[in-house]
């Protein structure tokens, strides 16, 4: 979500910070302060953050989303087939649509069936009760103006800088209910969806999925159909509509597809070309690209971008870096030796659309996992120095305000942390792991373990746990769901020539294992939250604790 973070709801020139894909703010916080508290969920938050019952009484299937978009009354009409599976007798179901948008009808079989809205939800009712392990297909037609809001507009009938109409969509923070019908919740996905898109014929729409072909319609309006393979978020599902140009290549057997307006064609062309490194990197930490049937898309677009499955979107201006010129997104000299909407948004592939979160309050699945892939993608393309460097220079962006997961059951957007203090978590875990091999097998089998699942925390810690063989728990319990970061705090008795050192935590039972240095040489300390005492050759000035490894606040005394 986009930031990533996947960044996600503002419109955005190239020279302007913005958020990457989930709306991060725009300037460079302060680490500290004190906590924020969340606001107060509304009733739509309720409604569209809780799985209950209406929800979990059936398990989807399938959409087949069919639409018409017509630029010049900046109007959408068709429906969506909606298959699911019941998994307890039930008469109603829950499903979500603005209420901007108006139903036109919902049909099962021969059925017109009945419905009641309250905000954003679409109570169905069915005339008869299904049955647990029913399969049961309908039709929900609509039809209006979807809303434009957020920061990357949700839904958007814009022109281009040619006056050429240029219609997109990005709308994680809103909801995918803000422009077509459908279960809008993370915690159960379709298995495949078919997307068709009806548009004036002198333009392309680029959708999710394999292409299969194009239909003209006779009426001046030309179908677009669009096969996607494999689970897919509801807020993934994306069209961009416009002038667009189109090139490829190609990775071993994975086709690679880039659209971009003529004027920037050969701008697109020179700097789409890092996709390729982009994807032989990731591919090098856990495995194969993970939607090879349905290929890699990156496509222009005038908001920073979006990590829409297998069509990630672009708005960075074709230059590296990112935000105000000189574009030094961390601050540390590396930022500028690559583009990082392309690497950011297309490590969203792995995690976010491969390994989804189950909950919002669980985003850092999400965005955490995908700024450390940033970091990987650092340290196989220029070496582990600059990794230490890149991952080091996004300290300054954390906030520590409040704790990353957030209260389930309410959609609410995590706090900024989930990026880069996830990322550096992540970085810090490496290093106590304290065996580069170990980890990195660690987390090429975690992304495999998981892939094509929607995940909570609990399953991340269950993994690690095992995997590594040890209780992370509080580890993960500190990182994640407290404000502040542990602090290692030494005691230095010079005349014995000692240290005493503990963690202060606000988890019980916190120990995680830390490197210092003295005279040059490192060693590794398991510090818990009673006093140990350790022999030293140097005073507290000289004596150092690997912050550069560990994301831990010291205090010597």
């Amino acid at each position: 979500m986009p930031f990533d973070p996947c960044a996600r709801w503002a419109l955005a020139t190239a020279a302007a910070i913005v958020s990457l894909s989930t709306g991060m703010p725009a300037q460079t916080p302060q680490r500290g302060g004190p906590p924020a508290a969340p606001p107060a969920p509304t009733r739509a938050d309720i409604l569209r953050g809780e799985y209950g019952e209406l929800r979990a009484n059936n398990d989807l299937l399938a959409y087949h989303l069919d639409v018409r978009v017509d630029p010049v009354k900046k109007f959408i009409n068709g429906k969506n087939t909606i298959k699911f599976r019941m998994l307890k007798d039930a008469t109603r179901v829950q499903l979500d649509l603005y209420a901007n948008l108006n139903v036109d009808k919902i049909v099962w079989a021969d059925t017109t069936l009945k419905y009641e809205r309250e905000i954003n939800t679409v109570f169905v009712d069915f005339p008869s009760t299904l049955k647990a392990g029913q399969l049961v297909s309908i039709d929900f037609y609509y039809s209006g103006t979807p809303t434009s809001n957020g920061r990357f507009g949700g839904f958007t009938f814009g022109e281009d800088p040619a006056g050429r109409p240029w219609i997109y969509s990005a709308c994680e923070g809103q909801g995918a209910a803000i422009w077509w019908p459908n279960k809008d919740q993370w915690r159960d996905e379709v298995e495949d969806m078919e997307i068709s898109v009806a548009i004036p014929s002198d333009l392309i729409d680029v959708s999710n999925g394999r292409f299969e072909k194009k239909t003209d319609l006779g009426d001046g309006y030309t179908r677009w159909d669009w096969m996607v393979h494999y689970p897919i978020n509801n807020y993934d599902v994306s069209v961009n509509i416009g002038k667009y140009e189109h090139f490829a290549d190609r990775v071993g057997d994975l086709t690679m597809d880039f659209y971009a307006l003529p004027e920037d064609l050969d701008k697109a062309k020179s700097q789409f070309a890092q996709a390729k490194g982009m994807i032989q990197a990731y591919t090098h930490y856990f495995g194969e690209y993970p939607f090879i049937k349905d290929g890699y898309k990156l496509v222009q677009v005038p908001y920073s971008g979006m990590e829409h499955q297998t069509a990630v979107t672009y708005g960075n201006g074709f230059h590296n870096g990112y935000g105000r010129p000189p574009y030094d997104w961390t601050g540390v000299g590396i930022s500028t030796k690559f583009d990082f909407i392309i690497i950011h948004e297309s490590g969203h592939e792995w995690f976010g659309n491969a390994v989804s979160a189950a909950d919002v309050s669980d985003m850092w699945i999400h965005e955490g996992w995908t700024t450390y892939l940033e970091c990987l993608y650092v340290e196989y393309t220029y070496g582990k120095d600059d990794y230490v460097k890149y991952v080091n220079g996004y300290k300054s962006h954390v906030r520590n305000d409040r704790p990353i997961i957030t209260a389930r059951g309410v959609h609410a957007e995590p706090p900024q942390d989930m990026y880069f203090k996830g990322a550096l978590f992540l970085h810090t875990l490496r290093n106590a792991t304290n065996d580069d091999r170990t980890f990195l097998n660690a987390i090429h089998d975690f992304f495999q373990t998981f892939k094509y699942q929607n995940i909570m925390t609990e399953d991340v810690v269950a993994f690690f746990n095992k995997r590594l063989g040890r209780d992370l728990t509080p580890v993960f319990n500190q990182y994640l769901r407290h404000t502040a970061i542990p602090v290692l705090e030494l005691q230095f008795d010079d005349p014995n020539h000692t240290v005493m050192y503990r963690w202060k935590a606000d988890e019980a039972n916190f120990t995680m294992p830390v490197r210092v240095r003295q005279n040059g040489q490192s060693q590794m300390i398991e510090p818990t939250q009673q006093w140990k005492t350790m022999k030293t050759t140097v005073g507290k000035d000289q004596f150092e604790v690997a912050t550069d490894e560990f994301f831990v606040d010291v205090v010597k005394q």
